[in-house]
Formats: C-alpha cells, sequence, structure tokens
C-alpha cells in the first residue's frame, strides 16, 4: 500500500520516499507520495522525483495500477533514468498546476450545490472544468446562478474533511451526487468534504482550504449532451 499524504494535506509539496517497486512498464511506486493518482475526474499529478545523486526524474502522472486503489504508480517521461528498489528519493509536484486543479475541484462541489440536479459525470482542469447534469431544462436565470455561485466562493467557507466508516457511507446513499461514478469505498471508511454548511459530499480528491481561494469563475457554455443530460463548464475568471 502507499501512504496517501495528500489526503491529510493537500497542500504538501515535498516528501522523502523509498522505491518499494517499478512496474514492468517503469512505473514507480512509492511507500508514501504526494503525487494524487488519476481518479474521480481529476487529473493524476506531475512533478519529479529526485534521486540520491540529485538526477531529476520527470513524473508525467500518477495513477492507480489496475484500479488498485490502494497504490500509485508514478509515470515517468520516456528516456528517464529509473531509480532501483530500495533507493530513498524526494517526491515533488508541480504546486501550480495543483493548486489550480484543487481551485477548481473545490469550485465544482459548489457548482453542484447551485444546480441541483444529479450529477452523470464531470472532468477537472487547470482552466477550465465541467459537471454533466442530469437536467431537463436550462434554468431560465444563468447570471443569477453565477452569481449565487460567486457569492459562496467569496463567502470564504472552511473546506473541511471528515470520515465516516462503509457502513454508514452505504445508509446514507442522499450525500452522493453522482450518478456513474461511486464513492470511495471499499477500505472500510469513506472520506467526506465538507463545504462549510453548504455542501457535504464523498469525495477522495485535492481541495483548497477555503473557498475565498478559489477565485471568480464564469459559467461557459451548456452543451446538450442528450434527452436530459445538459454539460455545464466552468471556467476562472483570472
Amino acid at each position: 500500500m502507499t501512504e496517501f499524504l495528500f489526503r491529510e494535506d493537500s497542500y504538501l509539496q515535498s516528501t522523502p520516499a523509498t522505491v518499494v517497486a517499478i512496474t514492468e512498464d517503469g512505473g514507480v511506486v512509492l511507500d508514501k507520495t504526494v503525487f494524487y493518482a488519476a481518479s474521480g475526474g481529476q487529473p493524476g499529478d506531475s512533478g519529479t522525483i529526485q534521486l540520491a545523486d540529485g538526477t531529476l526524474v520527470v513524473i508525467t502522472s500518477a495513477v492507480h495500477p489496475d484500479g488498485d486503489k490502494t497504490r500509485i504508480v508514478h509515470v515517468p517521461a520516456e528516456g528517464q533514468t529509473l531509480p532501483k528498489v530500495g533507493d530513498e528519493v524526494v517526491a515533488t509536484i508541480d504546486w501550480e498546476r495543483r493548486y489550480r486543479l484543487m481551485r477548481m475541484h473545490t469550485a465544482l462541489h459548489l457548482l453542484s450545490v447551485v444546480f441541483a440536479f444529479p450529477v452523470t459525470g464531470g472532468s477537472i482542469g487547470e482552466d477550465k472544468g465541467r459537471l454533466d447534469f442530469s437536467m431537463p431544462e436550462v434554468p431560465a436565470d444563468l447570471p443569477a446562478l453565477e452569481a449565487q455561485l460567486n457569492a459562496m466562493i467569496s463567502a470564504g467557507h472552511a473546506v473541511t474533511q471528515e470520515w465516516i466508516t462503509d457502513e454508514e457511507m452505504a445508509a446514507n446513499s442522499d450525500l452522493i451526487k453522482t450518478m456513474n461514478v461511486k464513492p470511495p469505498m471499499g477500505q472500510g471508511r469513506v472520506r467526506l468534504i465538507r463545504i462549510g454548511d453548504v455542501d457535504l459530499q464523498p469525495c477522495g480528491g485535492t481541495h483548497v482550504r477555503n473557498t475565498s481561494e478559489i477565485g471568480r469563475v464564469t459559467l461557459g457554455k451548456i452543451e446538450n449532451k442528450g434527452k436530459q443530460n445538459r454539460r455545464v463548464n466552468l471556467l476562472f475568471a483570472d
């Protein structure tokens, strides 16, 4: 198992670690990491792994191997000098990219509050994110919804985490907003992200500590993706 340091502190940018495995295709597995692995619509982190001699191994992404949610594989760029099992290294994420993903991920949680419809999909990007909703008709007053969203952001709600058991999650299915993505269950407990008194939902991703860090956002294009499936795009105003 890999220790997911980002779950307790999403602002941690670097950590010493030990190489515990090299996969057949050259992926690096560490005993602990600050790299978030692609899941739940959030892309895997990029960054570097520094070897003992100072060599930097460029990491292009991080993934869960074969759906194994207990391990993270760091995917190196082609032609890199790989470490060996047992090597002591330092793993460092591309913080600027991660922080923008954190801001957008938190903003999308709030978007699911403003658009109170079941969520059918989503994607998180550095500059733009989107949620798909089971939404028969597009709301008439989109400027009002955008203003409501920005008001929640600027209100400075604290973003915190808490844990419940798998059994408690199963008994509180009303917390689940996503129709097609199951919460991260199977390890005995489920992580919930609470945003002030406006939202609470299961999520394994990384988030900012306060909604004020998100900054102003704008609603982008709303696309028709089916009989009643609508894609709502969200962009940073900056």
